[in-house]
């Protein structure tokens, strides 16, 4: 057990802001890509493509599978563990967040609801499939070394990502035109949350950073959500103390400091309030 959870970034694997890697069963190491790493969070996207074959992971708590045709994918900051992978054909691409378009960022980022796994049909694979062999064929020193080829290489990554981006968005939600103020709203704020909830504990605070009040705010996103700001807040901060109470060995006490609260025993009542267990009873069930 460490202090922190290992983070993991792309300089590895590769110098450049990205990778992609053929997956099959004659691919040397392929188990690799999800099985060596352990317990860890990476600071990259991480998009696969799955033709065929058996996925297992653990991502923050939840065991995932992906069966056969199948997308899906995993963020910054997600604590996961590859638990199984059974003759998988397909397609893995790694990419720094700066690389990923504001589009694709933004839906991922602050979608509503749990990006799981998600079927796709043959069609819909061959797409893919065409789309990523071509960026992998362009995956050479050559065209990553050159201004124009590194271009054709953002155009082809752009087209993969978008096209992901695609079928999820047509799964889980409308078109953002068609989107109501209090969606857009709330996807605004829980990604201000994300990026701030150890140091922004009240919906006050994300208010006045949207130029908004506190009670539009709560109420906003609870028409888009059924729960008010608050709890949102609560749950960033309560995802990560999990995270830090099983995937480490600090105290509660630097649990509570690491997460921005001064006084630890604030920080106990409100996670045995929110999850009906004290910090330490959920550490030793957990463990």
């Amino acid at each position: 057990m460490k202090q922190t959870i290992p983070t993991y970034d792309l300089n590895g694997i590769t110098h450049h802001q990205f990778h992609i890697k053929r997956m099959d069963k004659r691919t040397e190491g392929a188990e690799d890509i999800l099985l060596d790493k352990g317990i860890h969070r990476d600071s990259h996207y991480i998009f696969t493509c799955m033709e065929s074959g058996h996925v297992r992971m653990m991502v923050d708590f939840k065991t995932i599978e992906a069966k056969d045709s199948t997308i899906f994918c995993v963020l910054p900051g997600q604590v996961h563990q590859g638990l199984l992978m059974k003759e998988v054909c397909g397609w893995f691409v790694a990419v720094k967040a700066e690389l990923v378009p504001d589009a694709v960022r933004s839906f991922f980022d602050e979608s509503l609801v749990e990006i799981q796994p998600l079927a796709i049909d043959k069609s819909l694979v061959k797409k893919i499939n065409m789309t990523a062999g071509m960026l992998h064929d362009c995956y050479t020193p050559a065209m990553l070394s050159s201004k124009e080829g590194f271009l054709i290489i953002q155009s082809l990554l752009n087209a993969f990502l978008g096209m992901l981006t695609l079928i999820y968005s047509q799964k889980n939600r409308a078109p953002v035109s068609n989107e109501s103020r209090a969606l857009q709203l709330s996807r605004a704020f829980r990604t201000l949350v994300r990026k701030n909830f150890k140091t922004l504990k009240s919906p006050s605070e994300y208010a006045e950073i949207l130029n908004i009040t506190r009670g539009y705010l709560t109420e906003t996103v609870r028409e888009a959500t059924g729960k008010p700001a608050q709890h949102w807040i609560h749950q960033e901060i309560l995802i990560e103390a999990k995270r830090l109470l099983v995937f480490t060995n600090l105290s509660v006490k630097e649990v509570a400091y690491e997460l921005g609260y001064s006084d630890h025993t604030y920080f106990s009542r409100l996670f045995s309030k929110l999850e009906n267990l004290s910090p330490s009873e959920f550490r030793n069930l957990h463990q």
